[in-house]
């Protein structure tokens, strides 16, 4: 079925400033909090802040990653994307996971060397505390703006972006224990709270990046989501049953292909107007939803080996059906309906053949008992038109 897109509250380009606007702040938070703590840390003697500074130009990283895919996913559908641009946000994702995954690691694997060696390194300074504490408080602060648009956009990588602040935010809290532990003498707190943030960071870089592989592999929405898309489409009149329903994941957005059931003696336009209906619910009930496709059957076919594929095309029934229908007038109509494994045949004769009562009882006999050596056909109904063509 021909696919168009859902209307969304916004259009891609609206969506795509908005998310770069908000980047844009947090670009300049984590230009000067990377530069203060980069500086002050190796000043005051911190592995713990620089290690944090660290982790703040991933921050600019990742920033600049959110801006770039943001513009590219803004770009309409083409002949070479014809479902758009939303998984460049997807792939960025994943880089922007990966990467955080090696610097954590890095942080873990740099920390665990120095505390080996606790006792050659130089005491901390009070300036290291006072700019943590300001790293705490300007992040949480970066991170509740960032994540706002982020859920008023559905963007998921501006959530990874904003969850990646947040933990810049706890990291830095736990930098300042661990500074103002190595101020009471406990000199091994500073590299056990750069061991501890580069463990976080870790960790969560990880998590993006299997999400996003998850997504990039198709994996269907949560249960709860594929229930309320199973809901609506049951829900459509002149849809009996719904056997196949697959959704995926692109981006904010989600794609949805379904097989429903329909009366099997309704016509080609009838079950082309309930797909219709059935698509145009989904997308009007659930606005994360961009596209449905929606495949229309007479019957359960979840089968692999159908048996209806294993039947003839019309033009050969039609030449089997002429033995048939011998001494019936020459049909104005003939319709066939392929139901489990057989054929059932309408067909449409002029009304003037019903007026003689006789003539139609000697056909449905002659039917009858020449279709008892017919495997394939399983029924034949005698129809007349009589409303003006």
């Amino acid at each position: 079925m021909e696919q168009a897109h859902h209307p969304a509250a916004a259009s891609a380009a609206e969506r795509s400033a908005e998310a770069q606007r908000a980047t844009w702040a947090s670009v300049a938070v984590n230009l000067v909090m990377t530069l203060v703590q980069l500086v002050v840390g190796w000043l005051a003697h911190s592995q713990s802040l620089v290690a944090h500074g660290l982790h703040s130009f991933s921050d600019l990283l990742s920033d600049f990653l959110v801006i770039y895919a943001s513009r590219q996913s803004a770009h309409p559908a083409d002949a070479a994307h014809p479902y758009g641009h939303a998984r460049i946000e997807t792939a960025a994702t994943l880089i922007l996971g990966s990467s955080l995954a090696l610097i954590g690691g890095g942080i873990l694997w740099e920390s665990g060397m120095r505390l080996q060696h606790v006792e050659s390194l130089p005491a901390v300074e009070l300036s290291a505390l006072w700019v943590a504490i300001a790293t705490v408080v300007s992040k949480e602060g970066l991170y509740r703006y960032l994540i706002r648009v982020a859920e008023r956009l559905r963007s998921q990588l501006m959530i990874a972006n904003a969850l990646h602040t947040r933990a810049d935010a706890a990291s830095a809290l736990v930098v300042v224990v661990g500074i103002a532990g190595a101020l009471l003498g406990w000199t091994f707190l500073d590299l056990l709270a750069a061991a501890l943030m580069g463990f976080m960071i870790l960790r969560m870089g990880v998590g993006l990046a299997w999400g996003a592989i998850k997504e990039l592999i198709d994996t269907s929405l949560d249960d709860t989501q594929v229930a309320a898309i199973r809901s609506s489409l049951l829900a459509t009149p002149g849809v009996r049953g719904l056997h196949q329903l697959r959704t995926r994941r692109m981006a904010h957005q989600a794609l949805v292909d379904a097989h429903v059931q329909v009366d099997s003696w309704i016509s080609v336009s009838e079950g082309h107007r309930i797909a219709e209906s059935a698509r145009a619910r989904v997308l009007r009930e659930h606005p994360e939803v961009l596209d449905v496709l929606v495949h229309i059957d007479p019957e359960d076919d979840m089968d692999p080996d159908l048996a209806s594929m294993r039947l003839p095309s019309r033009d050969a029934l039609l030449d089997e059906l002429k033995p048939l229908l011998a001494g019936l007038p020459e049909p104005e109509k003939i319709v066939l309906h392929y139901l489990c494994g057989r054929v059932e045949v309408e067909v449409f004769v002029s009304h003037a053949f019903f007026e003689n009562g006789d003539a139609l009882r000697r056909a449905e006999a002659a039917l009858a008992e020449r279709m008892k050596s017919h495997p394939r056909i399983a029924r034949v109904a005698l129809n007349c038109l009589v409303a003006p063509n």
